[in-house]
């Protein structure tokens, strides 16, 4: 019942938000446009603790407004929401398999987000090269899925290059993201799960690692630490249903 519901909540006020920010687009400054975009990641996280009673611990310190790379572990469709909902105005890195949606290739561009080409599809080959060559003086943090895709939970997916390459450009800190999102509302699925979720910003790697230092360790850094938070909200599961037989 708390899922229909939810759903039935979130589709017509993402509708509602992706029409606004359409709309924005077409405006000569991007504040509107931005404005907008966080409004809707703040209603779909007021909707996930209210509606759909998915309460989120945050864990380590958001890097607002620092010149960073964010590079986060993807088991949720909650986590974009979640981490923009934190971190305010940032740059991301999103597959073009988004452009099924409509209006959302226009609200992408406008925002400054790099669309790139999601595994097993065309059409934005280079692009996050050239993205990258022109946000080297952009000071916002910029968010990407290493993984390139959903994972289930308790599933580790190859990291890809794309990760290292914004590494070694930019010359940014990495700030890695585990959390367990996936067992309150696993991938882009139409049921969703009450209770506790933790999404936890960890220690940054410096930057100037090689490739074959760099991806290992924040491979290791985000899946052993997801592997840990997923055990703990199994845990939290386990007494719930304990607690309500």
């Amino acid at each position: 019942m708390r899922s229909a519901l939810f759903n039935g909540l979130f589709w017509p006020s993402l509708a509602i938000f992706a029409i606004a920010a359409w709309l924005a687009s077409f405006l000569p400054w991007r504040s509107p446009l931005i404005s907008v975009m966080h409004a809707a990641c703040r209603t779909v996280r007021w909707l996930m603790h209210r509606v759909m009673g998915i309460e989120v611990e945050i864990r380590g310190t958001p890097p607002r407004q620092q010149p960073v790379i964010i590079a986060s572990k993807h088991q949720s469709w909650a986590d974009g929401f979640i981490q923009m909902s934190l971190l305010g105005d940032l740059n991301f890195v999103i597959g073009n398999g988004i452009e099924t949606f409509p209006l959302v290739s226009r609200i992408v561009a406008k925002s400054g987000a790099v669309m790139v080409a999601s595994p097993g599809l065309r059409g934005a080959e280079g692009a996050l090269q050239a993205a990258l060559e022109k946000a080297a003086d952009d000071p916002r943090p910029m968010l990407i899925f290493p993984e390139g895709g959903l994972a289930e939970v308790g599933e580790a997916k190859r990291y890809r290059k794309g990760v290292h390459l914004m590494y070694e450009t930019l010359n940014r800190p990495v700030v890695p993201v585990a959390h367990n999102l996936g067992l309150r509302w696993p991938q882009n699925q139409w049921t969703k799960f009450p209770g506790p979720a933790v999404i936890e910003f960890l220690d940054p790697i410096p930057p100037g690692l090689p490739r074959d230092a760099f991806l290992p360790r924040l491979q290791v850094t985000i899946e052993s630490r997801t592997r840990d938070l997923e055990a703990e909200g199994l845990a939290a599961r386990s007494a719930e249903q304990e607690a309500s037989s």
